[in-house]
C-alpha cells in the first residue's frame, strides 16, 4: 500500500487534502504513457491552440483555485486571484512568442548548399515545482515546454497538491493528447529515481540549494540537463538621490510580499547613510502598518509562513541576530500573532554586520535587513558580498547611473526603481548558489530544445 501524505493548512491546523504518493508502477505508466504520446508530432499551430486551451480552463476557474491557494499555503485571500492573474500573462506571452523562438534558423546564402538549423524537443521534461508561487513556478516551464514539442510529468510540492491536480483536469478540458501532460504525487526517493529515469530528457527545479543540490545528483550519471532556479538573498541598493516614498513602499512590499517567501524577496537593503535614517524611519512606520491576521479576511495583508518549523527558523535567525547586537524596531509579538506560531509579523534589523546568519543565508520570512553604506562603490561589494545572485535593485532616477552599477552586480536580474517581479519578455534565471538555466522570453526555449543541423549539399 503507497504512503499517504496531509497537506495541512497554516491557517488554522486543518487538513486541506490527504493523499497517496505514488507508486512505483504508476509512476512506471505516467512515463510510459509520455513517452508513446503523439503531442511531439503534432503542428506547432495545433500545440498553440491546445495549450491556448488549457490555459483558457485555469482562468475560468479563477475564483475557486484563489480560494484553494490561500488555503493550502496562508497567503491572503486578497492577492491570490493574482497568481492566476500572473499565469495567464505568462502562458499567453509565451504562446505570443513560440513562432519566432522556434522557427528555424536559416544561415545566410551559400551557393551549391541549403543550410538550416531546426529546433527539436527533448522529450519528456519533469516539471519540480514549490509552495510559495505554485501557479507561476509552474507556468515558467510547463506552458514554454509544451510549445516546444515536450511532453512534461508535473510533481508540486505536498504543501499545494491541489495545483498539480487542477492542472491536470485543464490539460483534460483542453483536449491535451494522451501522455502529453500529467502530474505525480511522488516523495524525495521516488523523484530521484524518476530523475535517473533514461524516459526523462529534462528537468526544471525550483527550490532549496539543498533540493537542487539532490536534483543534481539525481542526474548525475545522465547526460540531461537540469535547470535550476534556487534561493536568494536579494539586496536592493537606495542612493541619495532615491525617491524615498517610492523606494520605501515598494521595498516594504517587496520584502513583505507573500510573508516575504519568495526566491526574489529583497532580504538586504543598503542605503546612502546620507538618506538612511529618513528611508528606515518611513519603512519601520510602514511595516508596522501591516495587518497580520486570517488569509481569508479581505483586510488580512499579511498571513501565516507556510509551517510553524519555518517560523521557528526564520525567528532563529533574527534572535541569533539580536543577540550579536543587531536592533529590531517591530516590537513582538505583532497584533495577530496569538492565533498561532506560524503567524509572524514583519520585522526590521538595524545595526548589522555582514558575519550575521541573517546576512547570509536565505531568511524566507517576513525580515528586512538595512544598513548604511557611505558611497556606490560601499553598496555593490556589499550586494555581491553572497553566494546567492538571484536579483537585485537600484534606486534612483539616474537610470544611466543604474546600468553602470547594474553591469557590476553578480546577479541574474538588474531592477531599477522597482523589484521582486518578472517580465515574460526577459529570461528569469540566477549565478552562483541561486542556480543555473532559465526559463521564461525567447532564452527559456533554448533551454527546452535541442538544435539539429541540415547541411545539404545540392
Amino acid at each position: 500500500m503507497s504512503e499517504r501524505f496531509q497537506c495541512i493548512s497554516p491557517i488554522d491546523g486543518s487538513v486541506v487534502a490527504e493523499r497517496e504518493f505514488a507508486s512505483d508502477e504508476a509512476i512506471d505508466s505516467v512515463l510510459s504513457a509520455a513517452q508513446a504520446s503523439e503531442w511531439s508530432a503534432l503542428p506547432l499551430n495545433e500545440r498553440k491552440d491546445a495549450v491556448g486551451a488549457f490555459v483558457d480552463a485555469v482562468v475560468a476557474a479563477k475564483d475557486a483555485l484563489a480560494d484553494e491557494l490561500t488555503q493550502q499555503m496562508g497567503r491572503p485571500r486578497r492577492s491570490t486571484p493574482g497568481e492566476i492573474g500572473g499565469f495567464e500573462e505568462r502562458a499567453r506571452r509565451m504562446i505570443e512568442l513560440a513562432d519566432a523562438c522556434l522557427a528555424p534558423l536559416v544561415p545566410p546564402a551559400k551557393e551549391g548548399f541549403t543550410r538550416r538549423i531546426v529546433r527539436e524537443p527533448l522529450g519528456t521534461v519533469l516539471v519540480l515545482s514549490p509552495w510559495n508561487y505554485p501557479w507561476l513556478t509552474s507556468v515558467n516551464a510547463i506552458v514554454p515546454a509544451l510549445l516546444a514539442g515536450n511532453r512534461v510529468v508535473l510533481k508540486h510540492s505536498e504543501q499545494t497538491p491541489l495545483v498539480a491536480e487542477r492542472l491536470g483536469e485543464a490539460a483534460k478540458k483542453a483536449g491535451l493528447p494522451a501522455g502529453a501532460f500529467a502530474y505525480m504525487h511522488a516523495d524525495n526517493a521516488a523523484i530521484a529515481r524518476v530523475v535517473a529515469d533514461e524516459r526523462i530528457d529534462h528537468v526544471c527545479f525550483t527550490g532549496s540549494v539543498e533540493g537542487g543540490r539532490a536534483v543534481h545528483r539525481a542526474a548525475a550519471d545522465r547526460f540531461i540537463a537540469v535547470g535550476l532556479e534556487l534561493g536568494g538573498k536579494d539586496p536592493a541598493y537606495v542612493r541619495a538621490d532615491a525617491k524615498l516614498d517610492h523606494a520605501v513602499e515598494n521595498l516594504v512590499d517587496g520584502s513583505f510580499f507573500n510573508s516575504g517567501q519568495s526566491c526574489c524577496a529583497v532580504e538586504r537593503i543598503y542605503v546612502h547613510e546620507s538618506v538612511a535614517d529618513g528611508f528606515t524611519e518611513r519603512f519601520i512606520a510602514l511595516a508596522n502598518a501591516y495587518i497580520l491576521g486570517d488569509p481569508r479576511d479581505e483586510a488580512t495583508n499579511l498571513g501565516p509562513v507556510v509551517r510553524e518549523r519555518n517560523a521557528r527558523a526564520i525567528q532563529a535567525q533574527v534572535d541569533e541576530a539580536v543577540a550579536q547586537g543587531a536592533k529590531a524596531h517591530v516590537a513582538a509579538p505583532y497584533a495577530g500573532s496569538e492565533r498561532g506560531a506560524a503567524y509572524l509579523g514583519p520585522q526590521v534589523l538595524t545595526n548589522l554586520n555582514h558575519s550575521m546568519t541573517i546576512m547570509q543565508e536565505e531568511t524566507f520570512g517576513p525580515v528586512a535587513c538595512i544598513m548604511a553604506v557611505k558611497d556606490d562603490d560601499a553598496a555593490i561589494a556589499k550586494m555581491n558580498d553572497s553566494r546567492f545572485g538571484l536579483t537585485a535593485s537600484i534606486w534612483t532616477p539616474d537610470i544611466e547611473r543604474a546600468a553602470v552599477l547594474g553591469a557590476r552586480l553578480e546577479t541574474g536580474t538588474v531592477f531599477a526603481n522597482r523589484c521582486d517581479a518578472l517580465d515574460p519578455d526577459l529570461p528569469w534565471t540566477g549565478v552562483k548558489d541561486s542556480g543555473r538555466g532559465a526559463t521564461l522570453s525567447p532564452i527559456g526555449f533554448e533551454h527546452l530544445t535541442r538544435p539539429k543541423a541540415f547541411h545539404l549539399r545540392h
